[in-house]
């Protein structure tokens, strides 16, 4: 994996994420790309930040297979501590962010756009949070900021996708575009807010997020405890078993 960071016209902050083959991220990853939304924002030169990915898709959640190999339950316990602190990072950073979303954005991918400030999408994207399909829980508190609450619970229940073109009716998504556009789209909104004055402007998101309805960072935490609580139970290490194809039931036994 590797988050680079990339200062665009003097003032865009563009981080870009890349873990071959999916995206999918492994513990430190999601530590990266909260380092990385932190120093943006601590930088007075930046105005806006735009959170984007390169190659087949924009997130696949968390790196299942890392957590499957890995003795113990430091995988798991770090995975939830890594977005938590990536999801919070984004959600606090002084200026607003905007994700520029290609193709699948699973499970984590959701909690990283759904505390952005301004979603761009190609197509081709899609939202998907099949948390159930591997005994977990989270991101719901993501999800429904995109989409209304019973539809949030359909696709929470049945791990279903939503494409971003229905999200645009919903007023999550704010423009889909052919995925060659993608960037210049992104950056084009980025520099927008840009132009604005930044003292305002991270006044302004310090403000919206004091007015939010629901605290993202204790609803998200909410959610987690009872992964752990299915992770002890065994049904989660089961579930991560069959979907990651590794057997943990000799390491559970030792």
């Amino acid at each position: 994996m590797s988050v680079t960071t990339e200062v665009v016209d003097g003032h865009i902050a563009v981080i870009t994420m890349s873990a071959p083959p999916v995206n999918a991220l492994t513990v430190d990853d999601w530590f990266a790309v909260a380092s990385a939304m932190d120093a943006a924002g601590a930088d007075a030169d930046v105005h806006v930040v735009v959170l984007r990915a390169e190659g087949r898709g924009f997130n696949a959640g968390v790196d299942i297979k890392e957590m499957q190999t890995t003795s113990g339950f430091d995988a798991i316990l770090g995975a939830n501590r890594g977005c938590y602190a990536a999801f919070k990072a984004i959600y606090e950073c002084a200026v607003p962010v905007i994700a520029a979303v290609d193709g699948h954005c699973i499970g984590g991918g959701v909690g990283l756009v759904g505390n952005c400030d301004i979603i761009v999408a190609s197509d081709r994207a899609y939202f998907s949070v099949p948390e159930v399909n591997q005994g977990a829980l989270g991101a719901a508190t993501h999800m429904a900021r995109l989409v209304p609450q019973h539809l949030m619970r359909t696709l929470y229940f049945t791990a279903g996708k939503v494409p971003a073109a229905d999200l645009v009716q919903h007023g999550s998504v704010y423009r889909v575009v052919p995925p060659e556009q993608l960037d210049a789209t992104a950056l084009e909104i980025a520099a927008v807010v840009a132009s604005k004055n930044t003292q305002v402007i991270r006044a302004a998101k310090e403000a919206l997020n004091g007015i939010d309805p629901v605290d993202v960072n204790k609803s998200y935490r909410f959610e987690q405890g009872f992964t752990f609580e299915l992770n002890l139970m065994g049904v989660a290490d089961e579930m991560r078993d069959d979907f990651a194809g590794t057997d943990k039931s000799a390491q559970r036994k030792g």
